[in-house]
């Protein structure tokens, strides 16, 4: 049974106005049928309800303003289905325009602020380790939890906004020290150190990852200390596949320090021992046609997560003085193309890269071509392109992903871990 405060009860009852009374209703609803005891307080929200999936989420949105509804806490927003940035980026009609451009001042209305992000813990969003928070995207929800230390489940649309609104949560699931004990150990002592040096290792051990544990909590040994870019990866990957929400990384995470700690003391229920094999099947899952050499191909698409301004640099230095032939999509935050500059976003635009900001190609229709061969380094495309865009893919690193949109066909690399 839940129990409500005295002053959660009186915000239920009005006091607060109507929005704020409709907020807490649906927590509180949302928390019963969970079977949480008692909300918990939060402090901060991130918004996946801003992308326009439909007129319910447009109207439901409006009568939070129209109601008075503000947000209680610092609110930042998810990626919307438009390009705020570069004006008629998206293939969409006029209605959907209009509509989309309704939700996104709904959000703006109630106070959320214009992150327009995927990677909100890379546009200043970076809760306390150990506070409660709300938070949408399930690849921040990874992150949030694994690499910040802060604690949230995963949060839908209409749940993401209501928790903002009221400032609760239904205390469960990750929230609580019980759910975030690692259960299954991960011994990654034997891989390559070549191939743990390279960026393309983490998308593919998240992969692998989500599909071997589902929802449950792991702990790796052996990875070292991967940068955030690297751990963003892996938790990216991780909660496509599966349903992670929490991984820990022995020496590296704030709540592994060591194996006991990350398993709370207690001996893991299952050790798996990772080897080459295992994650050779997670790289040919990634893909979904045969990488031959030579393949033409429609584009290639990197940025999701979002990319970071290091490596906004990164493509920069790759692409070199070459020009694509091929469009090569790179999704981002309007944070990171402050932190770069001008000078480099335009240096990109004239060797042929897309930049697309607050949104992503597989959320809005934005590729060109309707069907074709899309080449990505990141993960969570890998997992979604075929199935929101029609297309098939190929998962390779960066280097290869630059290679191949200069000779517009697939340039095969990335075998030296082989």
């Amino acid at each position: 049974m839940l129990t409500l405060s005295i002053a959660e009860q009186a915000m239920l009852d009005g006091r607060e106005g109507p929005a704020a009374a409709l907020a807490l209703r649906v927590i509180a609803d949302a928390g019963r049928m969970m079977g949480a005891s008692e909300l918990v307080t939060i402090e901060s929200a991130h918004i996946d309800g801003c992308l326009y999936h439909g007129e319910a989420g447009v109207l439901f949105a409006e009568r939070l303003v129209h109601d008075g509804g503000r947000v209680a806490v610092p609110s930042t927003l998810n990626v919307g289905a438009l390009d705020l940035l570069h004006r008629d980026r998206e293939r969409l009609s006029p209605e959907t325009r209009m509509m989309a451009h309704r939700l996104a001042q709904a959000y703006v209305d109630l106070g959320c602020r214009q992150t327009w992000t995927c990677s909100p813990y890379q546009a200043g969003h970076r809760p306390t380790f150990g506070s409660h928070v709300a938070w949408g995207e399930s690849n921040a929800v990874a992150f949030c939890n694994s690499v910040l230390g802060a604690r949230t489940n995963r949060y839908g649309d209409f749940l993401d906004i209501c928790a903002a609104i009221s400032g609760r949560a239904p205390l469960m699931g990750l929230h609580r020290d019980a759910a975030r004990r690692a259960t299954i150990l991960i011994d990654a002592m034997g891989l390559e150190p070549d191939f743990l040096a390279a960026d393309i290792a983490y998308p593919i051990l998240g992969a692998w990852l989500g599909r071997e544990v589902g929802e449950a909590v792991a702990a790796f040994v052996g990875l070292g200390t991967p940068g955030e870019d690297r751990l963003k990866a892996l938790g990216a990957a991780a909660a496509s596949t599966g349903a992670v929400g929490l991984f820990h990384v022995v020496g590296s995470t704030p709540e592994a320090p060591t194996i006991a700690a990350a398993t709370q003391g207690a001996p893991p229920e299952r050790i798996i021992r990772l080897d080459h094999a295992m994650l050779q099947e997670a790289w040919r899952g990634l893909s979904t046609a045969e990488g031959r050499p030579g393949a033409p191909i429609s584009g290639v698409a990197i940025g999701s997560p979002h990319l970071s301004a290091a490596e906004l640099c990164l493509l920069d230095r790759l692409l070199g003085e070459r020009r694509c032939t091929v469009p090569l999509y790179a999704c981002t935050g309007r944070h990171s193309l402050r932190e770069v500059g001008k000078a480099l976003s335009e240096r990109l635009a004239t060797r042929g890269v897309e930049i697309v900001a607050d949104t992503c190609v597989v959320v809005t229709p934005i590729l060109r071509d309707t069907s074709g061969l899309i080449v990505t380094n990141s993960g969570k495309f890998a997992h979604y392109v075929p199935s929101n865009t029609g297309h098939e893919v190929i998962f390779a690193g960066l280097e290869t992903c630059v290679d191949s949109a200069v000779a517009g066909r697939f340039l095969p690399g990335d075998q030296a871990w082989r």
